[in-house]
């Protein structure tokens, strides 16, 4: 920098001590027109031929391209071009007398340049002003056109990320003047898209302008500043397709666990897996997300689908108890078997094998096993009768015997299967109500990207 402005100024002092012989004839009118210009003109002081007049600036902004919507540290950097313009009483002339000549260019720094400056600024360089020239015209009207990376302050409301808005608004005002010395405005009711370079992750939808005026604690006169307001909206199609899309499919899968066959030992592991993937999703998903105090669309949707995977794996655990009753289990209570294997069974169309839908085995009372009575046969030694009827009646006794024993092994194993077929209204009942669950969230969320 300090280079440039060496061989900037060693130019000018050619410029000067070339002879006019050396110069065409504009170029001739055009060192005259600035020798008599700049002969006794300062750039130090406020160019307006009374001190009491205002000096109006006005402020014209092109967004030429978002370079960086950095979310964590919320600090939006962007590529503009900022064109100011402004009177200046001292730089007039009359055309006809320097050959119709009726505008030059001339390094900014040679003039006075209104101290306008981003208010809020997040970037730890020092404000620093673009070595471009300035188009000066013969009614002492000046434009300065320049270049600038601006890095503003942004507060992001991620509460509905990835299908959020953000509204970033950039202040330019004046540091030291205040409004009765300085008015700055807006060309235009907002800021130029002309030039905009489409950005892959954000979607402009406009730039207002606005003009304020504020009065400050530490002064009493009042502040003007315009403020352009960036509307943007975040294209939302590579984050449904990487962190939404995924888990909307894990939490359809997860209530599947319930339709598993108990005995293929898989229901439980099902759960804890579907649990663990969303897991990883989640804290991919909270390392881009800023630390805020609201929570982001999908973030909550990620919690909903952890907490209702949670409960399902937790009643999953609860059927299989129920299946793997064994035979020395009590019977099913009677309002169970009502409700639960009479009602409810017919209603989600669980049935035995052979068994038309719609349809369910009547309940059965368990018959209780029954002990042989006690004269069904003689006692040992006290038979009376022929030694054949005395045989009869033993064999009657025994036969008695294991009717009764296996009379018994029937009522337990019915209600081992009583059991177990409650089990399956259970898994097919929970079944529905997760799967409509995890559906209709996964509709709400999804219906936000349409």
């Amino acid at each position: 920098m300090g280079l440039r402005s060496h061989h900037l100024s060693l130019g000018l002092l050619l410029l000067f001590l070339l002879p006019a012989e050396c110069l065409g004839a504009e170029g001739r009118l055009a060192l005259k027109l600035f020798r008599d210009l700049f002969a006794n003109y300062t750039s130090a002081l406020r160019p307006v031929a009374d001190t009491d007049q205002t000096l109006n600036v006005t402020l014209e902004v092109t967004l030429s391209q978002i370079i960086d919507m950095d979310e964590r540290n919320q600090v939006l950097t962007l590529y503009l071009w900022i064109r100011q313009e402004w009177t200046d009483a001292y730089l007039r002339w009359d055309p006809n007398a320097y050959g119709g000549l009726d505008a030059i260019r001339i390094p900014s720094r040679l003039v006075w340049r209104p101290d306008i400056v981003l208010y809020n600024k997040a970037d730890a360089q020092p404000p620093g002003s673009a070595s471009t020239n300035v188009v000066l015209r013969h009614d002492g009207a000046v434009r300065w056109d320049a270049p600038a990376i601006t890095r503003s302050s942004c507060r992001v409301d991620v509460a509905a990320f990835p299908f959020d808005a953000q509204h970033c608004g950039l202040t330019f005002g004046s540091w030291t003047h205040g409004g009765h010395q300085l008015d700055v405005r807006p060309r235009g009711a907002a800021a130029s898209l002309a030039d905009f370079v489409e950005n892959v992750e954000w979607r402009v939808l406009g730039m207002p302008a606005r003009r304020r005026v504020l009065t400050y604690g530490c002064c009493s006169e009042p502040y003007p500043d315009v403020t352009f307001t960036l509307l943007l909206r975040r294209r939302a199609a590579a984050y449904v397709c990487n962190l939404l899309l995924p888990c909307v499919l894990i939490s359809l899968l997860a209530p599947l666990a319930f339709h598993l066959p108990a005995d293929s030992g898989e229901k439980v592991s099902l759960g804890v897996t579907v649990l663990l993937a969303l897991t990883v999703f989640q804290l991919l998903l909270a390392e881009s997300m800023p630390p805020a105090e609201s929570v982001p669309l999908i973030g909550k949707y990620y919690m909903a689908t952890m907490t209702m995977v949670t409960f399902s794996t937790a009643l999953t655990i609860l059927i299989m108890n129920l299946h793997y009753c064994g035979p020395s289990a009590r019977p099913v209570p009677a309002w169970a078997r009502a409700l639960l294997l009479g009602h409810l069974a017919r209603g989600l169309c669980v049935r035995e094998r052979g068994e038309p839908c719609g349809q369910s085995r009547p309940p059965e009372l368990s018959p209780s096993p029954q002990s042989p009575e006690g004269g069904a046969g003689p006692p040992a030694g006290s038979c009376q009768e022929p030694r054949c009827l005395c045989r009869q009646e033993a064999l009657l006794h025994h036969v008695a015997t294991i009717a009764n024993t296996f009379r018994s092994h029937r009522a337990a194993q019915r209600c081992h299967e009583d059991w177990k077929r409650l089990a399956r209204v259970m898994d097919r009942f929970f079944l529905g109500i997760f799967f409509s669950m995890a559906l209709v969230m996964s509709l709400l969320v999804l219906v936000q990207a349409l």
